[in-house]
């Protein structure tokens, strides 16, 4: 097995769980936040963050060095907006439709990163750190989705879904 068929099938299988748990998303609950605490995103405010922002875009940035960053605002990729400024999605089929082409582009990327660039090319974040292999920064962009993933199930639980295990890590 190679790393590039490793990336691929931790993908594959995080979006596919990821649109699972999307279609478990009732239209009229697309404002809910939950009840304690602040800052949070809103249901739809998440749906949108792992459709366009969870994992493709950076798997892009990083294997093409194509960010999609501004010159207008060079200071963009080192700002995290408050929740209330984010993004929402209009609906679960919008959502959805937005998943399933981050999840195209993300395989596209992933196979157009060549074997031999996933340890012998080292590359930085745009928002800092140290350079390191290709692999790792591609590894953690799927993790970030997955983490999302999982704010999105326990988003789900605390509405009073019924979610289990098998929803959060599949069979």
């Amino acid at each position: 097995m190679t790393l590039t068929q490793i990336l691929i099938g931790e993908a594959e299988a995080t979006y596919g769980l990821t649109e699972a748990l999307f279609r478990r998303v009732d239209a009229q609950d697309l404002a809910w936040t939950p009840p304690a605490g602040h800052d949070w995103m809103s249901l739809g405010q998440l749906l949108m963050h792992c459709a366009s922002f969870g994992c493709g875009k950076a798997v892009q940035g990083f294997v093409s060095g194509d960010w999609g960053i501004g010159e207008e605002d060079p200071g963009a990729q080192d700002h995290v907006p408050p929740a209330e400024a984010l993004p929402c999605v209009d609906s679960v089929a919008q959502a959805l439709a937005l998943l399933a082409a981050d999840r195209l582009l993300t395989r596209r990327f992933l196979e157009e990163a060549g074997e031999a660039n996933l340890l012998g090319r080292a590359v930085v974040a745009p928002w800092g750190g140290p350079a390191q292999p290709l692999f790792q920064h591609l590894l953690r962009m799927i993790a970030h989705l997955a983490q999302h993933k999982g704010q999105l199930f326990y988003y789900l639980k605390l509405m009073g879904r019924d979610v289990g295990t098998r929803d959060l890590w599949g069979t």
